[in-house]
């Protein structure tokens, strides 16, 4: 059984006729005709009714047209892998990443890969890091950026590790400080993420292993809105070191969280065993490379 073959038979079923299925295989309908015996002759069913010019699907012709749609999406797909392994000429990327960390993280990666591979449209969503990881599974966005732990479903790459800095009003008994127990902060009102953010689940771990439950004033999915909040004397917040001090603000005074495990550990993850895309795998190589720098 020959792939030609098969495109002739798909084609003069979506064409309704020999004629049209010749002009779409790029050949005589003649040969159309004799492509399609040929396969009935190898199958020793017929797959076509032929009524004058009208051409409907047997039995068998219906299930031999839907395994050969596959078996010529599958040929396609080789084909598009293998055009990948040709130097990244073309092709698509789809990313998943976090509100929290974009810019610091993930601009410089963008700019040297949009440099080195032109051709590669990259799509991108912004999500939440427990929406982020129902994405990759879903096959939804080849690479996602979460927060360490993950699930045995995921292959990692680390990107970055960050202690956790607690912002604090500058009237707050423990403004000024360098480093704060984590302890310390109990009966404070706090300001955390909207639910799905992964950073939450950081903070509320923590003050678990510390014996007590935060007080929770406000979520907001906006950084910058929560840094006012902590200005305003509604609270504290958090931030991972990185972001804290790329959002410095009069009245606003950042520290250390003494807390053993409480840190913010940002990685790339993709579905264990499943197939990454050599646009993927470029975009982890390039990660690498800058991050070795840094």
């Amino acid at each position: 059984m020959e792939l030609r073959t098969l495109k002739a038979f798909v084609e003069v079923v979506r064409q309704g006729g020999f004629s049209e299925a010749a002009k779409m295989v790029f050949t005589t309908q003649s040969a159309v005709s004799k492509a399609v015996r040929q396969l009935e002759d190898e199958l020793g069913l017929p797959l076509l009714n032929r009524i004058g010019h009208r051409t409907t699907l047997t039995d068998a012709g219906e299930v031999v047209y839907r395994r050969a749609v596959a078996i010529l999406a599958g040929r396609d797909d080789l084909l598009s892998e293998l055009s990948e392994l040709r130097g990244l000429a073309r092709g698509t990327l789809r990313l998943g990443l976090p509100p929290i960390g974009n810019d610091a993280l993930f601009a410089p990666v963008f700019a040297v890969f949009r440099n080195r591979y032109p051709g590669i449209e990259i799509r991108l969503v912004e999500q939440g890091a427990k929406r982020l990881e129902e994405m990759v599974l879903a096959d939804e966005v080849d690479l996602g950026a979460s927060l360490l732990p993950t699930a045995d479903a995921f292959e990692w790459q680390s990107v970055r590790c960050e202690p956790m800095h607690v912002l604090l009003p500058s009237s707050h008994p423990l403004a000024g400080q360098e480093a704060v127990p984590l302890a310390a902060l109990k009966g404070n009102s706090f300001l955390l993420f909207e639910t799905g953010f992964a950073l939450n689940g950081i903070i509320l771990d923590a003050c678990r292993s510390a014996g007590f439950a935060p007080d929770i004033a406000a979520r907001s999915s906006q950084i910058n809105f929560i840094v006012e909040l902590v200005a305003a004397g509604l609270g504290v917040g958090f931030l991972p070191r990185l972001i804290a001090e790329q959002r410095q603000r009069p009245g606003v005074c950042h520290a250390l969280v003494v807390e053993p495990g409480m840190e913010w550990h940002m990685a790339w993850i993709w579905r264990r065993g499943g197939y990454l895309s050599h646009a993927g795998r470029a975009w982890l190589d390039l990660a690498a490379e800058i991050s070795a720098k840094s």
